[in-house]
């Protein structure tokens, strides 16, 4: 550092405001603004230039910043204006790639010089680039008339402060960088989970006998959790429910081709195992790669007899509540989709009786941490805490079984953000 003649107290005030000042800002250009004035404040530099070679083919470089300049352009956002030259004693310097003080300018610069009106006029320079990859893709110059005289011993610290520097303002560029590319992958991924919400059912359906809730919650903007419901024949309604492995936007797209595969299979949806072997068959043909699966569950329902008949493709077993009983439906299971083609799932039945409540859910629900304990492990929120909210629940109303045992996850959780996906079903019958 430059001996400025003022109390060493004095000096240390001034970087303290600059670097205080510098910690709030965000826009580079206003970033070396605020350090060439505290700089300035310092140590007087009337005489300037900077020289920028990043992005360009050599030989050539642009002037980022001249004291000659009238105009002042900000070399991030309106670069196109900046004067681009090629060659002579500032094309030597631009790739140097090391720094260059010159003590007699104007015996090094020539009539001709493509810089000539940047240099004339001054007797001494120093220049120091700054490194990115062990280049000096920019530089940074400083300029001494006749009776401003350099002392090269500064030149060390010189060199170390403008490097500090620039690796500080690149820092700075590409944070803001950063956060423009994840702004604008945040936006899509609101636009992802948009159309993921509009292939789910906008209301539930209505059928006399039956009260029936469903709650779906993601992880991330989007998710990989499905449900849904088929009207059948005779009186019979399908659900489904399922899990695509994963969270975030390729678990998303995975579950809208799983909807569009299951809506478009020709004919009725059913019976429930050869709805899974169809889904299955093309996920595993076309779509599901790098270890990437689907756990599901079909059941159709006799809305008339409540007799369920169910197949299961590795999902977690639904729970039936009936009285202080619980009941899980867990007889047929089958691999997850999308593992091995001609895979076949056995089917099941149970017939429903006035007052039970069936519970379908994603192991999100069931694989809810609570926060890290003292030795650093985590607890499930588990089966068990399951089915002690739906014996708690009893036979009330399908909204309020799930309300209750969201209230219950997110109490387990101390509302915590989701680690997955999580998607509860509750019908009961009335």
């Amino acid at each position: 550092m430059m001996n400025s003649g003022r109390p060493w107290q004095e000096d240390l005030a001034i970087i303290d405001r600059v670097m205080r000042a510098i910690s709030d800002v965000s826009d580079p250009e206003e970033m070396v603004s605020i350090y060439w004035s505290g700089i300035d404040e310092l140590f007087p530099i009337h005489d300037f230039l900077s020289l920028s070679r990043r992005g360009i083919d050599p030989p050539q470089f642009i002037i980022t910043r001249s004291s000659k300049f009238t105009e002042n352009y900000n070399p991030w956002t309106q670069r196109e204006k900046l004067p681009r030259l090629s060659g002579g004693l500032l094309g030597e310097i631009a790739y140097a790639d090391k720094p260059v003080v010159i003590e007699d300018l104007p015996s090094r610069l020539k009539a001709d010089d493509p810089g000539r009106f940047y240099l004339e006029g001054f007797q001494s320079l120093a220049a120091f680039p700054q490194y990115d990859g062990g280049k000096g893709l920019n530089i940074g110059i400083s300029l001494y008339g006749p009776d401003a005289k350099f002392d090269p011993s500064t030149a060390p610290m010189m060199h170390w402060q403008a490097g500090l520097f620039g690796r500080g303002t690149l820092a700075l560029v590409l944070r803001n960088q950063l956060q423009a590319a994840m702004s604008e992958l945040d936006r899509e991924l609101q636009v992802v989970g948009e159309i993921q919400r509009s292939l789910l059912p906008r209301e539930m359906p209505k059928l006399a006998g039956f009260d029936i809730a469903a709650d779906y919650e993601t992880s991330a903007r989007a998710g990989g959790d499905y449900y849904d419901f088929f009207p059948l024949a005779d009186d019979e309604l399908g659900i489904i429910i399922a899990d695509v492995s994963g969270h975030g936007t390729p678990a998303a797209v995975l579950m809208a081709i799983t909807h569009a595969i299951a809506h478009t299979r020709p004919g009725t949806p059913y019976p429930p195992g050869a709805l899974l072997a169809y889904l299955n068959h093309h996920l595993v043909k076309s779509y599901t790669t790098s270890g990437s699966f689907v756990t599901a569950f079909y059941a159709a329902m006799n809305t008339k007899t409540r007799k369920l008949t169910y197949a299961s493709a590795g999902h977690n077993p639904p729970r039936v509540l009936r009285g202080n009983k619980i009941i899980s439906l867990d007889e047929t299971a089958g691999l997850p989709l999308g593992i091995f083609a001609g895979e076949k799932f056995g089917e099941a039945e149970v017939t429903l009786e006035k007052g039970d409540l069936l519970l379908l859910y994603t192991d999100g629900i069931t694989e809810a941490m609570a926060p890290m304990d003292a030795e650093g492990g985590r607890e499930l929120f588990g089966l068990e805490r399951l089915d002690e909210v739906l014996l708690g629940v009893g036979a009330r109303d399908a909204k309020m079984c799930i309300e209750r045992i969201r209230e219950e996850v997110g109490k387990f959780t101390k509302n915590g953000v989701l680690m997955d996906d999580q998607t509860l079903i509750a019908i009961r019958c009335i």
